[in-house]
């Protein structure tokens, strides 16, 4: 049921991505398609706004001008008739008289200023005629009148911004003209009288005011399209924080998910062998009925009497012993690459060869060496056990076989084990019941394979139901050195007697105190007994 959610949650999840991962594609793909397009409206209706507007401000200056000349040119001249038509500067004190051209741009400079809100026209210099108001001249027109007298051609120009308006000044020169100079030089009330042609008397200034506001409006298209993509973006935000929040909810159920999977992993591995575990969970092997014939070395173990020995213990007493008993057998059996099949009992089965194998030979000596390992093992034990208060500990006997058996998965689609069948290891376990209690038998097979490095006794043949062929067991004496010479491991339990010796493992500061304690232990042995 887990799987099954995690697996929907997961296809979910990915739809839902690629459901979003379309709609972003094309709202991308429309974004970019669109800006151009934006900037493409924009710029003709900011085109058509510049052009409506210049069209609007030059149809107003002409009206402006058209007014003036109608009331102050046409007017003052049709109001005098049969009077000569003068061109002066006092042109308002003379009637019928009109202004000439300097006195014209004056007057024109304040009807421009009164009809347009945006636009002011000023002609000043610093050389007014008798009888007028001097011109008030800003630091701007003062540098702008000195830039021009030193290079008539320069254009000054002054821009100021503002949060929501701009502002642009913009200077031309008033160049004399011949006429000018004829006027000007000879008319008393001018200032100056020494005039040439192209001298710069004064400046017009236009000065444009346009507001923030005005310039908006030619951008709506871009306002628009950065209205929409900002929408997108939140949007996407949105989307993407669902997103996360959907993949962090999913990330949680997997998260305790795989929590309980590793729980489960872990407690199912004490039910299988590590090599079995491992094949299963790396998806090495599939867990389907499988079988196949493979050659193995199989390893059986019981202990002697151990119906006598639960008869003796309580049964707490008994379960603590035999579960110390399996957990060092088993960690001795993984020490040298065993497959543990199964606990019968208090029996043992082992193989080597499956699902990992070093070869024939080298399985063999291996499965040999972890069966002595366990030997010393046992002694060990039961000295410890003696010592907690436990009378009669485990004897224990070994049978090794090699052979080919059935090994895989058996039983049904809903229940299944992975073990070995056949009569080789039935024969492994009928060569533990002619091993002495501490001692290991093998059969020929297995001797074959290993004899460079043990030494064992032929016992006599034997014959069992299932094998065809005689079998001659053989009891092993001991593990050969490196020089081909017989390590002897001395090992006997009786009434009195709990004896375990391997002279190999003992160095040469404890040999002597071991010869004493042997020494004193024949004395004994051999004292005389007083009469029972």
């Amino acid at each position: 049921m887990t799987t099954t959610v995690i697996d929907d949650s997961r296809e979910i999840a990915r739809d839902d991505s690629r459901g979003q991962g379309w709609v972003l594609a094309a709202l991308v793909a429309i974004l970019l398609g669109g800006l151009p397009i934006a900037v493409w409206l924009d710029l003709r209706n900011l085109s058509e706004e510049l052009l409506h507007r210049q069209a609007s401000d030059m149809n107003s200056l002409i009206t402006s001008v058209r007014a003036f000349y109608a009331k102050d040119v046409v007017g003052r001249v049709l109001a005098s008739p049969g009077v000569a038509t003068q061109v002066i500067h006092n042109y308002l004190d003379v009637p019928g008289a009109i202004p000439i051209p300097a006195t014209l741009s004056l007057q024109l400079g304040k009807v421009i200023s009164e009809e347009q809100s945006n636009i002011a026209y000023r002609f000043i210099s610093d050389y007014p005629f008798r009888g007028r108001a001097p011109h008030e001249m800003d630091d701007f027109e003062k540098q702008s009148l000195a830039v021009l007298r030193a290079d008539a051609k320069a254009r000054p120009t002054q821009v100021a911004w503002s949060l929501f308006t701009d502002k642009v000044r913009l200077v031309t020169p008033i160049i004399m003209a011949q006429a000018c100079v004829n006027c000007h030089n000879a008319n008393p009330d001018s200032p100056k009288h020494d005039w040439k042609v192209a001298d710069v008397r004064g400046i017009q200034e236009v000065t444009i005011t346009q507001p923030i506001a005005t310039n908006i409006g030619a951008f709506k298209f871009l306002i628009l399209y950065f209205l929409l993509a900002t929408a997108a973006c939140v949007t996407f935000i949105i989307l993407q924080r669902r997103q996360a929040a959907f993949i962090a909810a999913i990330n949680r159920k997997l998260a305790s998910a795989n929590e309980f999977l590793a729980a489960v992993s872990a407690k199912i591995s004490h039910y299988l062998s590590p090599q079995i575990y491992k094949s299963i969970f790396s998806g090495q092997r599939d867990v389907a009925i499988h079988t196949e014939r493979k050659k193995l070395t199989i390893f059986f173990s019981d202990i002697k009497d151990f119906t006598a020995t639960t008869e003796r213990l309580q049964p707490e007493q008994i379960t603590a012993l035999l579960n110390e008993y399996f957990t060092e057998m088993s960690a001795i059996a993984l020490e040298h690459g065993g497959t543990i099949d199964k606990f019968i009992g208090d029996a043992i089965v082992i193989f080597f060869g499956d699902p990992e194998t070093k070869g024939v030979v080298e399985d063999a000596k291996a499965c040999l060496r972890m069966a002595v390992a366990m030997q010393r093992r046992v002694a060990e034990l039961n000295a410890k056990w003696r010592r907690e208060g436990v009378e009669e500990p485990f004897r224990v006997r070994i049978g090794i076989n090699t052979g080919i058996c059935n090994v895989g998965n058996f039983g049904s689609n809903e229940r299944m084990d992975y073990t070995i069948i056949g009569g080789e290891a039935n024969l492994a376990a009928r060569l533990q019941s002619i091993a002495q209690p501490g001692h290991i038998v093998v059969s020929y097979e297995t001797y074959a394979l290993v004899r460079d490095i043990v030494a064992a006794d032929a016992l006599a043949p034997i014959t069992m139901k299932g094998i065809s062929r005689e079998v001659i067991p053989y009891a092993v004496s001991g593990l050969l050195d490196e020089a081909g010479n017989i390590r002897h491991i001395f090992s006997e339990h009786t009434t009195g007697l709990d004896f375990y010796l391997d002279p190999k493992a003992i160095d040469a500061n404890s040999a002597e105190h071991i010869r004493s304690l042997l020494r004193k232990a024949l004395a004994a042995l051999e004292a005389p007994r007083p009469a029972e």
